[in-house]
This record gives structure tokens, sequence and C-alpha cells, in this order.
């Protein structure tokens, strides 16, 4: 029997400033620190300038520790480094998922031809938890380009679902996670309507890029919100009240204890100050770009 959830809060994306970064940020704020697994959801669409090399915008060298810091790109492209060698350009509709495990310097740039493509970047960076049982694991980097990633086309040809980790129907994403996390990027036209089916378990939330969105029997969420949603039902149903763009992350919630600092995420303030250190003392290794 298909039942529906309800929401459970409705976040607005707060424009902030990251360094000179423009971005929105429903969450974490003041009325839900996490939606555990998910650690911190940043969406930004920026015109890169084009009176200074590439290698002067985007976001630089910097350092992550014990979670997944995953970037969602819709316009443009994102080119990673990190101190692992990995060396990577993915375009729009394409994933860049990268485990920092026991640390991992990277950064991310905006391509050599973002102009020659438009000059605009869009992408939403998700933070992801990782077990504590694998927070000390080796890093990883996993890259999907957009013709990569699996599609949903309803019956209808009215939803388009990408389905980049995790499965939906009979549809598994290629990115291997560490815990049980379904990832989705979803266009659905104005009109049409689709039942996502939620393992019980999983906390969810959906996050709207554009457009407006009903969700059955509950409330209408407008764009640059975040609606997450109470365990009780076996899915979401959802009305395209407009044409939408959106975002849907579900997750087993790992239940653990949180410390963080900035680009680290661990279990204890001890392990924190652990990761201060080791990247202070080159363990995290040396990333210079070229």
């Amino acid at each position: 029997m298909l039942t529906n959830r309800t929401i459970k809060s409705i976040l607005y994306a707060t424009p902030m400033d990251m360094g000179g970064f423009p971005i929105r940020q429903p969450f974490p704020s003041h009325k839900a620190a996490q939606i555990d697994p998910f650690l911190l959801l940043h969406h930004a669409e920026v015109k890169v300038p084009s009176h200074k090399p590439v290698l002067q915008s985007g976001v630089g060298p910097h350092p992550h520790r014990g979670f997944s810091p995953i970037s969602f790109i819709f316009k443009g492209g994102v080119h990673h480094r990190d101190s692992r060698g990995n060396n990577n350009v993915v375009y729009a509709g394409g994933t860049q998922w990268m485990n920092a495990g026991m640390g991992m310097i990277h950064s991310e740039r905006p391509p050599i031809d973002i102009h020659e493509i438009g000059g605009v970047q869009e992408l939403i960076q998700l933070w992801v938890n990782t077990p504590a049982k694998n927070k000390m694991d080796q890093p990883s980097y996993q890259p999907l380009n957009a013709e990569d990633t699996p599609v949903i086309i309803s019956s209808d040809e009215l939803t388009q679902i990408n389905v980049i980790a995790g499965n939906l129907e009979t549809v598994k994403g290629p990115i291997h996670t560490l815990s049980d996390v379904n990832t989705f990027t979803i266009t659905m036209k104005k009109g049409a309507s689709y039942f996502f089916t939620i393992p019980a378990t999983h906390n969810a939330f959906i996050y709207i890029m554009e457009g407006q969105l009903q969700v059955v029997g509950d409330a209408v969420v407008d764009a640059k919100y975040v609606a997450s949603f109470n365990q009780d039902g076996t899915g979401i149903a959802i009305e395209a009240l407009a044409d939408t763009h959106f975002f849907m992350g579900t997750g087993e919630p790992l239940n653990e204890p949180l410390a963080s600092h900035g680009p680290f995420v661990m279990n204890s303030q001890t392990e924190i100050m652990e990761a201060i250190r080791d990247y202070q003392l080159g363990k995290m290794g040396v990333l210079i770009e070229e």
C-alpha cells in the first residue's frame, strides 16, 4: 500500500557569502542542524569573471576529512584537482563525488573553456557524513559524466529522474557509497505527478532549484526551499505546479556523535584536533594546481 510522507520542516535557502563565492544554504540552519546523514547543502549559480584566469576563480585548495563533499553540476563545469593526483573536468549533468576519508586536499575551479560554454557555473554541493568505521579509510574520487548517468523517464514523458547514487524502481546509480544513500536530480514539467518510493528507515528531503511543487496531502514548496520529511509513509507523492528542477536525497541515518570544525567532520573533539594537526603536518598531501 502506497502512503504519502508528510513534511517535517520547510527550510529557506539563505543567501550567504563563502569567501567571495555567493551561495544559498538551506541547512544547516537554526531550524535543522542536519538531515542525517546529510550535513550541508549549498546551491550556487555564479557568472565566472572573464577578466582573470580560471585558476583564480572557483574554490582553491582546501582540506577535508571524515565525509563526502559532492558537487552536482547543472550549468558549466567543474575542474577537480586533489592531493591524490586526480585531475578531471565534469560538465553540466555530471557529478564530482569525493570521499575525503582520512584526508585529502582538493580544489574546484571552472574549466578552461567555461566562457565558451556560457560562462556560468551552477551546482549543488552536498556533504554526506561517513560512518565512524570508515572515516579514516583511504580517500577516493568518483567522477560521473551526464552520458553515464542512468535516467528514468515517466510513461507520460513529463518527469525525468537522473539516478546518481542508490536505487529507484529498478535503476541503480553508478556511484559507490559508504552508507545507504540515494541521490537524484529531477525535472518535472507542469502538470506532472510522480510517486517516489523511499525506504521506510531513510530520512529524505527535496530542494527546489526552480519551479514549484505540491507535496500531495501537504504543502506547496517553492523554489529555493528544502522540504524535509517525516518517516511516516512509503514514499513522497509530488505534483509539479510549474516546470520544476529539483534535487532529492534520502539516506539511512547514522545516529552517531558529530563533531565538526570547518572542513573536518568527525565523532569527537579529540578527532577534530587530530585532523587539524595532521593537516598542518602535511599528512593530507599537497596540491599544486597547474
